[in-house]
């Protein structure tokens, strides 16, 4: 009976942690939706972002950088959705910036890993998700939920990069 209690008691906990953990997500305009997938634009948006062969510590890096660890010593809130994709044959982790930071006003990061980039906003075909999933093209991995979250609760998302015309 103990083990049962403890187990609610840390699921009630994870979830909770989970959706309160994102404080802003990036703002969109749902050009086109289907039962499958949306059509959104997105506007430019600031993000920092990690570059490694290997994926390792790439988010505790980004962490570390919105805890606090950078040139200002200011915490950040954290952002949704958290990203990956494929640069030059790298994996690219990126953290979205809340929107009230600009180029003037962003904290410079710490570790050399880490830079701040502006993300090109554009149109993006987009397919949700629950679950893990692994994605052998090169789309945008976008996930929203903490790593805590069970995978069968989590919203994750594929993002295309596509020309829409009207």
């Amino acid at each position: 009976m103990k083990k049962i209690l403890l187990i609610a008691f840390y699921s009630i906990s994870i979830f909770n942690y989970s959706s309160v953990m994102a404080s802003e997500e990036a703002k969109y305009d749902i050009i086109n939706s289907t039962d499958v997938y949306e059509i959104r634009k997105y506007a430019d948006r600031l993000a920092v972002e990690v570059v490694s062969t290997t994926g390792d510590n790439s988010f505790r890096k980004l962490f570390n950088y919105i805890s606090g660890k950078n040139e200002k010593n200011q915490e950040i809130k954290m952002t949704i959705p958290v990203t990956q994709t494929e640069k030059s044959g790298n994996m690219a982790m990126q953290f979205y910036l809340p929107s009230k930071f600009n180029k003037n006003n962003v904290p410079d990061p710490t570790n050399s890993d880490v830079e701040v980039i502006n993300i090109e906003g554009g149109y993006y075909a987009v397919i949700r998700y629950s679950g893990n999933i692994q994605i052998q093209s090169p789309p945008i991995k976008a996930t929203y939920n903490s790593p805590f979250t069970l995978p069968i609760m989590r919203r994750n998302e594929a993002m295309f990069r596509v020309e829409y015309k009207n």
